[in-house]
């Protein structure tokens, strides 16, 4: 017995999954929320999405795993990393 089948549906499971996750984060856009609530919804449905996807891209590419993992690896630090600066840079510094 082979394991392809149950890994194709795994994947594209996966695949759908971080494609909902991509809408969902992009819906509260439209709302009147702060800029910032709407970084975080954007930024963590972005970010969980992406690698969702990455991870059933290295169910269906397995001779590809450490391409997908850095890929995996750098989605996660560097869209962490860049949420935090524009929320930063956002904020009002006090004038002197």
């Amino acid at each position: 017995m082979t394991l392809a089948p149950v890994f194709n549906l795994l994947s594209g499971l996966l695949l759908a999954l971080g494609l909902l996750f991509w809408f969902a984060g992009s819906w509260p856009l439209l709302g009147k929320a702060s800029y910032l609530t709407k970084l975080h919804y954007l930024g963590v449905a972005d970010t969980l999405g992406s690698a969702l996807m990455l991870l059933g891209l290295l169910l269906r590419f397995n001779r590809e795993w450490p391409l997908l993992l850095l890929a995996l690896l750098s989605l996660v630090v560097w869209n962490t990393i860049f949420g935090y600066v524009l929320a930063v840079c956002s904020q009002a510094r006090p004038r002197s």
